[in-house]
């Protein structure tokens, strides 16, 4: 074992923790992205029961596409 095969496997074990740390953020980004939205649509839900039934139009609409796209 050379020298250049010692920089080969650093050079590999780097893009191996790379790609590593670019798959983990993206996991993390997704479950982000369906937390945030189930917070978003529990939270005019309240909204919502708080105000009573004339009001909220738009945030009922929200909060329904909020969960038929949390139930994808």
């Amino acid at each position: 074992m050379d020298v250049n095969d010692i920089v080969q496997e650093r050079i590999d074990a780097a893009r191996r923790k790379i790609a590593n740390d670019k798959k983990r953020r993206l996991e993390l980004a997704e479950a982000r992205k369906h937390g945030l939205t189930r917070r978003h649509a529990q939270k005019l839900a309240h909204l919502l029961r708080s105000q009573g039934t004339g009001q909220g139009g738009a945030a009922r609409t929200y909060a329904r596409e909020a969960q038929e796209g949390e139930n994808r």
